[in-house]
């Protein structure tokens, strides 16, 4: 639990569902490829499957590096294409944490309210939820005269561990 009654989630590599996605997840996907005339392929399947096989935040090259390891005719076109129809979908949330590149998150649909702590020294992406912060959105939000329409908060922070010891083990991952 992180400070202000929030709850930091940063699961391990195969998510809340050990076994693959939800199934409701997938029936939504494969009903709004359908409507939009596309078909079902054995490439868009291993990007699906893939896409929803972590918890962890990734970019385009991560995910084709993923869906390769299911399925080793995945092209890098098919992941691009197949990414806008995911985020359209609403099953997959596309994040600009200030790089030359996209991140996408699969844990919207769980956690649809979470926040982002990006570490600027080791690039470690942290979710957490706070009710706290939640409502002081709100609050605000309401005091200048709106209404939420989506909210996105997102802290980047310098790595207390690399400060205390000089290093840290995450700093090897280069995103």
């Amino acid at each position: 639990m992180l400070n202000g009654g929030g709850e930091g989630f940063d699961a391990p590599r195969g998510g809340f569902y050990p076994h693959g996605m939800l199934p409701s997840v997938r029936e939504r996907i494969y009903a709004f490829i359908s409507d939009k005339g596309l078909r079902k392929t054995s490439q868009r399947d291993a990007i699906i499957e893939a896409a929803f096989s972590t918890t962890e935040h990734y970019t385009a090259e991560e995910l084709l590096a993923m869906a390769k390891k299911i399925e080793p005719s995945v092209s890098r076109a098919t992941v691009y294409r197949t990414l806008p129809l995911l985020v359209e979908c609403g099953v997959l949330k596309e994040m600009d944490f200030g790089k030359d590149y996209k991140f996408y998150d699969p844990n919207y649909i769980d956690h649809p309210h979470h926040n982002h702590l990006i570490c600027v020294d080791c690039n470690k992406i942290v979710e957490f939820e706070d009710q706290h912060i939640e409502l002081l959105e709100d609050c605000i939000s309401k005091r200048l005269g709106f209404s939420p329409a989506s909210k996105s908060l997102r802290i980047e922070a310098n790595c207390d561990e690399l400060k205390k010891l000089g290093a840290c083990k995450n700093k090897k991952r280069s995103n």
